[in-house]
Order: structure tokens, then sequence, then C-alpha cells
């Protein structure tokens, strides 16, 4: 007979989906609902990490912030060589010539820059030597050609020489194991003309950030072509933003976008993923009806939006775009509104991207030269002219608040910080300003 037995309760391990990622929490807003700016700003610092560095040479790497210390290899000079075309000597075979009573010396050789330097002079002689060329063994001063009569058989000179006279001595300018560069440090002509002189060709830097401005809207026209209908304009933004972030040392692309359509809008971003370290965009991120590129972004990748506290440049967002995060930055519309925002936001995120410090713009102190009003409860970015004399810079505003006023813009070489509690700043007064041109 067979055993009736209970049938065993299997139970199946449940696995609980993993939550869908999200950017880190943002920073909180204020009681009225806006972001500070410092706050959303070093939130998308927080986002983003420095470019991995690689071995350039020199010239790619100009411009560039260098992730290793250098240090000399060699002297420079490397050998003690004459600084002008003239006559080694021994100084005090010519102590007493004068231009009544030359000194007259037979010339016993002739050295050029490049020779090997292997000539001895004996006292009571003269070897010709031309600058940069190598101080024969015996010789301790050069007399310049001006002041002999520059035969190359027997040299009448006309003038004395101390020992050491013209003459550069080895590792008078670097000696070896000197820092030549440090981490951090950007390349420029200067240091890349000292590197190579210390016979150093490539460098460990970071790579110009790769990045792509794409500007949106049906009522854009690129410059050089014709408004067909009313209401269209000139695409100045993506000019202005990519024109800025070739000042900063970027690779950029433009890329425009004449439509509200989403998925053109969507299409366009992706096919910029592949070659983006960063994608800047200018409008759509508001609360209109046509603000596409708020309306897209969240299904291409995690984003973030927020009002700052800042006039103007109020609406702001961040994404880490497609499979790599590539992050996206996405800024009001008005030109006035994206150039503030670039520099508020964009600037210090190409800046940590390429290790360069400082990330952010050093305010400079100003005086007020005629009074200045502000809205109260928000960071208020002045369009301003700075004038320095005699040390003391003073600045005036240059037109008013307003979001679309190029022309203001472009005549500013300043951009004054008025504090969310300021409502008026007087002439004379002390006032803050970020410079725009340094």
């Amino acid at each position: 007979m067979a055993l009736l037995r209970r049938k065993k309760n299997v139970v199946e391990e449940v696995v609980a989906p993993e939550p869908p990622p999200v950017l880190p929490e943002p920073p909180a807003p204020g009681p009225d609902g806006l972001r500070i700016m410092e706050n959303h700003r070093d939130y998308l610092l927080s986002l983003v990490e420095p470019l991995s560095a690689f071995g350039m040479g020199l010239l790619d790497a100009w411009d560039l912030a260098l992730c290793e210390d250098i240090a000399s290899p060699v002297d420079l000079p490397g050998f003690d060589n004459s600084q002008m075309d003239g006559y080694a000597v021994l100084a005090a075979d010519v102590a007493s010539a004068t231009a009544e009573e030359p000194v007259i010396m037979r010339v016993a050789d002739s050295i050029a820059a490049g020779d090997d330097g292997q000539v001895e002079l004996k006292p009571g002689q003269a070897i010709k030597i031309m600058t940069g060329a190598p101080m024969p063994a015996g010789a301790d001063a050069v007399v310049p050609v001006e002041s002999t009569d520059g035969d190359i058989r027997r040299v009448s000179i006309f003038a004395p020489v101390a020992a050491g006279d013209y003459v550069r001595l080895r590792g008078s300018d670097v000696t070896e194991g000197t820092a030549l560069m440090s981490q951090g440090q950007r390349m420029d002509a200067r240091t890349a003309g000292l590197l190579a002189a210390a016979g150093i060709d490539k460098v460990l830097a970071r790579p110009r950030p790769r990045v792509v401005v794409v500007s949106t809207g049906a009522e854009l026209v690129e410059p050089g072509r014709d408004l067909e209908r009313p209401g269209q304009i000139y695409d100045a933004n993506s000019y202005m933003v990519a024109a800025a972030a070739k000042a900063e040392g970027c690779q950029v692309w433009r890329v425009q976008v004449p439509s509200d359509d989403p998925e053109q809008v969507r299409e366009a971003i992706s096919d910029q993923l592949i070659r983006a370290d960063l994608i800047i965009t200018t409008g759509g991120v508001s609360k209109g009806d046509h603000d596409v590129v708020k309306q897209v972004m969240p299904t291409m990748g995690l984003c973030d939006f927020a009002e700052v506290a800042i006039q103007p440049g109020k609406p702001q967002g961040f994404g880490l775009i497609g499979d790599d995060e590539v992050p996206m930055i996405m800024l009001p519309g008005n030109p006035v509104s994206a150039y503030v925002s670039f520099q508020a936001f964009v600037r210090p995120v190409i800046r940590k991207l390429m290790g360069v410090e400082p990330q952010t713009h050093t305010p400079v102190r100003c005086i007020a030269g005629s009074v200045m009003r502000s809205v109260p409860g928000k960071l208020q970015f002045g369009r301003g002219f700075v004038i320095e004399q005699a040390g003391r810079r003073t600045v005036n505003l240059v037109g008013g608040h307003s979001s679309h006023l190029l022309g203001d813009l472009a005549t500013a070489n300043a951009l004054v910080l008025l504090d969310e509690d300021v409502e008026v700043v007087n002439a004379g007064e002390r006032v803050m300003v970020w410079m725009l041109d340094d």
C-alpha cells in the first residue's frame, strides 16, 4: 500500500526589483522655493569627474592642465657659454685696455654655437666666439665685438672686462632637479619653451573637453540666411555659448535644431553623445508649452531641474544622459540668461573636467560709480564696465537688467554681483564683480 505523503510547500525566493537609478539628493531650496546659486553650482560639480589624463606632445598640451609635477633633468644652460659675439679672454689680460691704448692679442681660434668646445685658451691670447658657443677652457670673460676692431688675426681690444662678464654659467637659469611645472598648472607658451629647453617633449595632461552646444526652437534661423517670416530670430545663443566654451579651452561643435518637435530634439541630442564630454543646450527648460528640452531629457537619463535664486538665469537643468552618462547642462533661452548661466555653472564644470583651479570666478572688489538698484531675494547679475585708475577699480552698470539686452552685454567687461539682501548700492560704496576678460 502506497504511503500518503503531504506535498512539501515550495517557497520561491522573491527577488525585489532594483530601484531605478536616481541622481544624488539635490540641495534643498530656500523658503521661496529657489535654490541658492552656490549650492546649485556645487551640486553640478559633485556630479562630474575630471577627464582621464594621457601623454601628449607639448603643442597639443598648450593651455591644458598638467597631471604631474615636472622637475628639470638637466642644468640650463648645460655648459658655460658666451652671451655675446666677441672674443673669449682671460680678464686679467685686458685689464689695462683703453680706447687710446688698446690691448692687442693674437686670435688663436674661433668657436661657433654648436661646436664641442674642446678648445683651450692660453694666457695672452684671444679666441673669437659667437653667441651661445661654449666657453674655451682657460677663459673667464668675453669682450663684446663692439669693444674691438673685429680683426680675425690680431684683435685690438679697447675696453676691459671683469671675470664673468658676458658669460652664461652652467645652471645659472635652472639647475637639475628644479621644479619646472606642477600638477594642475596650465601649459602656456613660456612653460612650453622651458620644458623644450630641458629636453622634455611630452607631458601628462587632461585633454580638451569635447563640448557640443545644442540650440533648440522653431523660431531659430542660422545667421547669414534670410528671416522668411515674422517671429523668426537669428541663433545668437549657440554662437555665444560655443565661443565662451572655446575661450575656456574646449573643442566645440554647434548643433542647431530649429524645431519644437520632441522626437527631433531627442534624436539630435542622442546623435551627439558619442563625441561629447559635455552637452550644453539653450532654451526649453522653463514652464512653457514648447519647452521641449525639459519634456524630453528625463526620458534619456537622470535629470535635475531647478529654479535658482539668480536674475537672469532662474530656470536651470542638469542631466547624465545615455549609457555613458554624459553630463548635460540645460540653460535658459534668453541670451543674457544663457551667458550668465554659463559663467555661473558651465564654466566651473568645464574647469573641473580639465582639472584646472580655481574652478570658480574670483570676485574682485570695485567701487560703484553710480547708484545701482537690485531686486531683493535674488542674486542679481548686473552687466558692468570696470575702469582701473591708480590702482582703484570703479564699475558702472551698462544698460538695464533685462535678459535680452545683448548690445549691453557685449559692451560689458564684468558681471556685478548684487546680493539677495541688496536693494540699493550708492555711488562710492563697495561692490563685488566677476571680471569677464581675465
